[in-house]
């Protein structure tokens, strides 16, 4: 892929992988068929919003929803964070994981129009490890058909990450939230304030 196709498809499939690892964990043992089963009810809810004839407004409410219908949105909050999060009280970790919560939705909901009639197919899930790759083909409209990795944890059989050509979507959310954070001078109050007008 080409810089701009990649940057296109990170900026289209972020928010995808956001509300996927977002998703709901399984009641107890995890398994290569639940993690497949997974990926494939959050892909078929999200694409039935993206090819929904809402307004904008509405698909961003509704793409919101599926993040705090079946997110574990504290644990991902930590985990874009990162080291910037260790200083942070429990409550202000919270009001983070919130407001990247609305941001996150936001952010990459208005792009999800340029993914309409377009489609993702499994293609394979492994264990490996303490965790399960599910990977799939995303093929979209004016595009070439490219691979991406999610990640599901075994222990809590939640997505955990999403890799599009091996770049890690929490990495780059966390280096994007740090430089963030840096602007205002490590004031998490003030980034938690200006993330939900965002």
């Amino acid at each position: 892929m080409t810089n701009l196709h990649r940057r296109r498809a990170l900026t289209l499939l972020g928010g995808f992988g956001a509300a996927i690892m977002l998703a709901p964990s399984a009641a107890f043992a995890f398994s290569v068929d639940k993690a497949r089963k997974l990926i494939d009810d959050v892909i078929a809810d999200i694409m039935k919003i993206i090819n929904s004839s809402k307004s904008e407004a509405a698909k961003l409410r509704d793409f919101e929803g599926i993040f705090r219908d079946y997110g574990d949105v504290n644990v991902i909050g930590q985990l874009v964070l990162g080291a910037d999060g260790r200083s942070a009280s429990s409550s202000q970790k919270r009001a983070f994981a919130k407001a990247f919560q609305g941001y996150i939705s936001r952010k990459y909901g208005r792009r999800f129009q340029e993914m309409a009639g377009g489609k993702v197919e499994i293609i394979d899930a492994r264990a490996v490890k303490s965790f399960y790759e599910v990977t799939t083909k995303s093929i979209f409209v004016g595009q070439s058909p490219f691979e991406v990795i999610y990640v599901v944890s075994d222990k809590s059989g939640r997505f955990i990450d999403i890799k599009i050509e091996g770049i890690s979507l929490i990495k780059s959310e966390r280096s994007e939230i740090g430089a963030m954070l840096d602007k205002r001078r490590g004031d998490l109050d003030q980034l938690i304030a200006d993330l939900k007008d965002m």
